[in-house]
């Protein structure tokens, strides 16, 4: 049985095949297309997920999609005319793109996959709470799941067990942690969607001086819900979300690429310490009303690490399980794993162990682009091929590695991924300036063998996925400042030779080498979506300060 889950029509639209309950093949639409979060209907995703199968759409059982759209239009129409005549111009901006796409669903996926069957649409929590829940290895737990908004809810937890899942409590649009984030992404200048990253490493280099002024904009309660207060909003009433009033407490918003001061880095820090507030007392709230020993977590919010990492080490939850891809790429998943195993009653399947779900290029067909494109290179044993990228690493280059099946998700976890020397004090500098071309306070995560993380690190254990941060312990101190924090934290992602294979290997060797038993590792990209094909490896290569390229076998040289 083969059910294709979907989504698309605002950002990280995505694809995802279950075969009786198995993830097959997930891939997101932007690594096709390379527009980044594109929104798009992901026929190339689509189209990979059958190839990967080896089917067509007539082996397809059912359809899934990550919300109700009908719904959803709804609570926008309702929104508009709350608002009017203030929404008027939003409203004819988006209602064309209502009536031409977003409900037509249907409508597009008989015409672009030729099927005819109903679809079925799941409420767009209820996705996210079932992508964590069904890839989890709990056969009972609570679920938290927090975003922007769906239809309605804006957050929402309750209890799954076997194949049920019951939502006990909503909170609802426009009180949206998910919201506030993106409103103050976009009022320290950086872009929506793309941006709430920078914002979160930018928090680590303020102080939280603006915390009395967002309690006066957000009103929190003890059990973690609370209410924006819209006199500091513009919802739907123009190109920003906030208003005058907002700027009288925070001071006039960021332009673009202009200087970053004291004042931005403090708003963002008192922004994450609010986030981190708000969750755990959601968390501790869950646990008292559910009393479940085990947490499922899910939606955009929980790709913030530091907050991940205090709610497994700050509440009562024996254990906690955080969907790798979080956003709406995963939600395609939660849909399609909803329908198998909830609606269709398939079998729960093995909890998820890696997000190495997108396609692979095997030695023949690398050669056939490198030759094509008249570049040399060596093919490599191997084993010579694991102490090969472990000497260079070790001499401080800068190697692009390019392995087996794409990751799904927003993080490269060691299959297209950039590594590097940790404890090289150039590194970080290096790096983001030559190779990511990104501001100079972005922090770089670590691959750590998993033996080896409690000699290192406090407050973090297992983290396949890099959802946590870890803290850096005082007789480590100075010896990787390529992946450490000012404040001495550090993104971690753990590697298990079962797991991670090759990608283990050469973190040994490096070990071996070095007496650091982890890389840097950064996703292999420029400002663009993580590379998928040998030619976009390659184009990256060429383009950026990276020194040399391993494609599976094959070693490209400067």
């Amino acid at each position: 049985m083969y059910v294709l889950g979907l989504s698309c029509y605002y950002h990280d639209s995505c694809a995802v095949l279950l075969k009786d309950g198995v993830v097959v093949a997930a891939a997101q639409e932007e690594r096709f297309n390379r527009d980044k979060y594109s929104p798009v209907f992901p026929i190339q995703a689509v189209n990979y997920c059958f190839q990967e199968a080896g089917i067509t759409i007539y082996d397809v059982d059912e359809v899934a999609f990550y919300e109700k759209m009908f719904l959803k239009f709804e609570r926008t129409m309702l929104s508009h005319l709350s608002g009017f005549p203030f929404t008027l111009k939003n409203f004819v901006q988006t209602l064309p793109l209502w009536l031409k796409e977003r409900l037509a669903v249907p409508y597009y996926v008989e015409e672009e996959l030729r099927f005819k069957k109903p679809l079925w649409f799941v409420k767009h929590h209820l996705s996210h709470a079932a992508s964590s829940y069904f890839c989890s290895p709990f056969p009972r737990a609570a679920f938290l799941t927090v975003d922007g908004v769906g239809e309605y809810a804006c957050a929402s937890y309750g209890v799954a067990e076997g194949a049920s899942l019951k939502v006990q409590k909503e909170l609802h649009y426009p009180h949206s942690l998910g919201l506030l984030y993106s409103i103050v992404t976009a009022f320290l200048g950086y872009r929506v969607f793309s941006g709430e990253g920078k914002v979160m490493a930018l928090a680590e280099l303020g102080k939280p001086t603006f915390e009395e002024a967002f309690r006066r904009v957000v009103h929190v309660r003890e059990d973690g819900s609370f209410r924006l207060d819209l006199d500091y909003f513009a919802f739907n009433r123009g190109e920003k979300m906030h208003n005058r009033r907002f700027e009288e407490l925070f001071g006039p918003p960021r332009a673009e690429d202009s200087e970053l001061t004291e004042r931005h880095a403090d708003i963002a820090c008192s922004l994450q310490r609010l986030t981190e507030d708000i969750l755990l007392k959601m968390a501790r709230h869950v646990h008292r009303a559910t009393g479940e020993r085990a947490l499922c977590l899910a939606g955009g919010v929980f790709l913030n690490v530091t907050a991940n990492s205090r709610l497994r080490n700050e509440t009562p939850f024996e254990d906690i399980f955080i969907q790798p891809s979080s956003g709406d790429a995963g939600a395609a998943l939660g849909a399609a794993a909803y329908v198998s195993h909830t609606i269709l009653g398939a079998p729960r399947a093995p909890p998820l162990r890696s997000c190495a779900l997108g396609g692979s290029y095997t030695n023949r067909q690398i050669e056939v682009v490198l030759r094509n494109k008249r570049r040399k290179y060596r093919q490599l044993a191997p084993g010579a091929r694991t102490a090969e990228v472990a000497d260079r690493l070790a001499a401080g280059q800068v190697v692009g590695w390019f392995q087996g099946r794409m990751e799904f998700g927003p993080r490269a976890l060691g299959n297209r991924s950039i590594l590097a020397h940790p404890g090289l004090p150039e590194m970080k500098d290096r790096i983001n300036k030559v190779i990511k071309r990104r501001e100079p306070y972005r922090p770089f995560a670590a691959s750590v063998l998993r033996e080896h993380v409690e000699e290192w690190f406090e407050g973090v254990g297992d983290s396949p996925f890099m959802l946590e941060v870890g803290r850096l312990r005082a007789a480590q101190s100075g010896r990787i400042p390529a992946v450490t924090h000012d404040n001495q934290t550090t993104r971690i992602q753990t590697l298990t030779r079962g797991e991670n294979g090759p990608y283990y290997d050469v973190v040994e060797a490096f070990r071996a080498r070095t007496g650091l038993p982890m890389v840097l590792n950064t996703s292999f990209n420029e400002d663009e979506p993580i590379v998928r094909t040998p030619a976009e490896a390659l184009r990256c290569f060429e383009e950026t300060g990276i020194d040399c390229l391993v494609m599976e076998d094959l070693l490209v040289e400067r």
